[in-house]
């Protein structure tokens, strides 16, 4: 199983609901917030997003909470 990053900010309600999905699935992720690591921006912006949250799983990347996405990766 690939490490799993999630990339959210604050106040974004598809990023709570995606690291509380993450975490009721005792899923193994890192979580990076760009609001606190600007300097991540760019990296996400270089996977083709510019909203939060983007999920990040060895060659799956997508963005919002997609729960049936989640589930294929863990």
């Amino acid at each position: 199983m690939a490490k799993i990053t999630l990339f959210s900010k604050n106040n974004c309600m598809q990023c709570k609901m995606t690291k509380k999905f993450l975490e009721k699935e005792n899923a193994d992720f890192e979580e990076i917030n760009i609001d606190e690591h600007p300097e991540k921006i760019d990296y996400v912006k270089s996977l083709g997003f510019t909203a939060a949250p983007v999920i990040e799983s060895g060659d799956i990347v997508f963005s919002g909470f997609q729960p049936a996405k989640l589930k294929e990766i863990l």
